[in-house]
């Protein structure tokens, strides 16, 4: 399973990528803002940070529009990929499978009209916002090159609605979420690959890849806590108190 990390903070990015397990990024307005606010106060010059965000990292970079119409998504779509793609040719444009905020139906489909059109241009999509197996489907036949399942959302939405309620909108987990739009993909022989998002814990991270995703992208802090466990520790110590003088005696000088 490739990693991804999620976040827009250059400090973060520059650390995980030097730990040499990074294979691309995924952001969002929302995660743009928070790198916005640790400058605080200070002016962020924006096209130099994606710049810099862009060149950091060895793999994809995930840029999402923000508009909510297909023309002004094809056109900040194009704008992006324009602007930076040609620094390191690594750009992915995020596009909402459904831009509706809810009340506006004639909408709904708009996001996949946008993917289609970029399919057309050879603007490679990433379809963020999913939440069930049959947006990913659509957003796959319409030539998103990823999909984005949102597992910590969709877990959320889950345990706070009744039990009828969530089967009726859902009947899955994050996980199986996950796991149902891998399964569905293979049985078609869908190329789009199944990005596992909205990752809250290890265990978001270990359902992933035990369910099949071809990615997980997952905030700074998780990673952190992947790579740590008390026992490991206690190893750790263990053989730093065991070390004999005659071992240690072999790195003098080096």
């Amino acid at each position: 399973m490739k990693i991804f990390i999620d976040t827009a903070k250059l400090d973060e990015i520059r650390e995980a990528c030097s730990w040499g397990i990074i294979d691309g990024l995924t952001t969002n307005p929302s995660l743009i803002r928070k790198a916005v606010e640790t400058k605080r106060g200070e002016q962020m010059d924006m096209e130099e940070h994606i710049e810099e965000i862009c060149r950091a990292v060895p793999g994809p970079v995930s840029l999402e529009v923000v508009g909510l119409r297909t023309a002004d998504m094809i056109n900040e779509a194009t704008v992006l990929y324009t602007r930076f793609n040609p620094i390191c040719e690594n750009v992915v444009i995020k596009i909402p499978v459904n831009p509706s905020p809810g009340s506006r139906e004639d909408v709904d489909f708009d996001g996949l009209k946008a993917i289609a059109e970029l399919a057309k241009r050879s603007i490679p999509v990433n379809a963020t916002l999913v939440m069930t197996p049959e947006q990913a489907l659509l957003a796959a036949k319409a030539g998103a090159c990823y999909v984005s399942p949102f597992m910590g959302r969709v877990d959320d939405y889950v345990s706070q609605k009744p039990a009828q309620d969530s089967a009726l909108s859902f009947g899955q987990s994050g996980a199986e979420l996950v796991g149902s739009i891998c399964d569905s993909f293979l049985n078609y022989h869908i190329s789009c690959e199944v990005i596992a998002a909205s990752v809250r814990s290890i265990g978001h991270v270990r359902a992933a890849a035990a369910v099949g995703a071809q990615i997980a992208t997952i905030p700074f802090s998780v990673l952190r806590q992947m790579v740590c466990h008390p026992k490991t520790e206690e190893g750790i110590r263990r053989f730093e108190n065991d070390v004999v003088p005659e071992y240690a005696a072999l790195f003098e000088g080096t």
